[in-house]
């Protein structure tokens, strides 16, 4: 390995390390060379995720967002330029990674500059399959994968976690200007933008937000399916998002989904225990043939 790659991949895993929060637990169980590559597409997908957050005019931010396009486009070319993508051109050469799946994160992330209201929850999906499921594809082809039935786990874990992701942040996505919840089931549970942007939580909002839940809770329980999929040593990482997202989704029910009153998220010392605790399982589960 080159001084130039080690650089970018040591400059992927500080950026992880100070901006992935409940990723970073997952990624610390893969193999040192899987993980790298893991901090080089998670570092890729924060910096696009930043221009979005950035109070500039929307011209500016889609213009750079089409540079990390071309950045993406010269990086397979093997042309990289800057550390993330000197690093990524390494991971998608390594792991014949499709180009498509990064062109669909920034499709995704375009979206949230000129997308606001999802109309149904097939509008929503498109967004979400963007946003998470082709990070999801990316990954399991980092993991390493001998059925192509992991593909599709894949991509319902992320569907599962990115609505986890929208139910937990609703308050600030709504001052934001960005409502994610269909517009159809907030008409159908009774609940208006109005009281959204007020904090309301009432009957109509609970239910509401217990039809997310137990949406999320499909896609968790056939994103399950991807574990047994995955090259053993790769099994931990997938086991921990699956059971810390979970949780996550747990904690918020158990709030009774008071999610305007401060982001719900488990303290570290919990984050630590069930990543031991999911991770021992996975050893176990490393006996079974992939």
């Amino acid at each position: 390995m080159t001084v130039a790659l080690q650089e970018s991949y040591q400059y992927c895993q500080q950026l992880t390390r100070k901006a992935a929060r409940n990723f970073y637990f997952a990624f610390v169980t893969l193999p040192a060379a899987k993980r790298k590559a893991i901090f080089a597409t998670y570092a890729f997908c924060r910096v696009s995720d930043d221009i979005i957050d950035e109070l500039a005019p929307i011209e500016q931010q889609m213009e750079r967002l089409s540079e990390m396009r071309r950045n993406i486009e010269r990086a397979y070319a093997g042309e990289p330029e800057g550390l993330i993508f000197t690093a990524l051109a390494d991971v998608v050469s390594t792991y014949n990674i499709p180009q498509q799946h990064f062109q669909d994160i920034i499709s995704g992330m375009e979206m949230d500059l000129t997308v606001h209201r999802y109309a149904t929850f097939d509008d929503l999906y498109t967004y979400c399959y963007r946003v998470a499921s082709a990070v999801g594809l990316i990954c399991v082809e980092i993991f390493g994968y001998k059925d192509d039935r992991a593909r599709q786990a894949a991509i319902d874990l992320g569907i599962a976690m990115q609505m986890t992701n929208i139910m937990r942040d609703v308050k600030e996505d709504a001052e934001l200007g960005r409502i994610y919840l269909p517009q159809d089931e907030l008409a159908q549970f009774g609940y208006t933008e109005d009281a959204l942007l007020r904090g309301i939580i009432n009957e109509q909002f609970q239910a509401l937000m217990r039809f997310q839940a137990e949406r999320a809770r499909g896609y968790f329980r056939s994103g399950g399916s991807l574990t047994p999929l995955l090259s053993p040593r790769s099994r931990a990482c997938a086991v921990v998002l699956h059971g810390l997202y979970s949780r996550l989704l747990d904690r918020m029910e158990a709030n009774k989904f008071d999610v305007f009153q401060g982001r719900t998220s488990l303290p570290t010392q919990e984050k630590l225990l069930l990543t031991a605790r999911l991770w021992a399982t996975s050893m176990l589960q490393r006996l079974r043939p992939v």
